[in-house]
């Protein structure tokens, strides 16, 4: 099982992430953006999944770029990896941390910090590669 102190050593490994606290959750921006950050389900969330049984937490949600790719994330049907109407045409993802491999967190993370990032940080990263 992936923790959220394991999401903030991934996070904080990407230039200039800044690790925030908002109404107890935590959250992950850089440049000013969030792109990372603890959903808690509502009672509304809960409710809307009716008789099936909601992803076990912590959740996280990350940005993708757009909804292209939002949608190509969930075609793949990766473990942990899924959506809830309050998201839909917003372009981020939930993951369920007990259900994610490590591996895909730290890449979607990283995608989510690509998608918010300044481009300076983000062609210095991507050079660096």
């Amino acid at each position: 099982m992936v923790t959220l102190d394991e999401v903030s050593v991934l996070a904080g490994r990407l230039p200039e992430v800044v690790e925030e606290e908002r109404d107890g959750n935590r959250r992950w921006a850089v440049g000013g953006k969030v792109f990372a950050w603890e959903r808690s389900f509502s009672k509304a969330d809960i409710k809307r999944f009716g008789d099936e049984r909601p992803p076990v937490g912590p959740i996280v949600a990350i940005r993708v770029a757009d909804l292209g790719e939002k949608e190509a994330v969930l075609a793949e049907e990766r473990p942990g990896f899924f959506t809830i109407p309050h998201f839909n045409g917003y372009a981020a993802v939930l993951v369920a941390l007990p259900e994610v491999q490590l591996r895909r967190l730290e890449e979607s993370l990283v995608d989510g910090w690509l998608s918010c990032a300044p481009r300076r940080l983000v062609e210095g990263y991507l050079a660096g590669r």
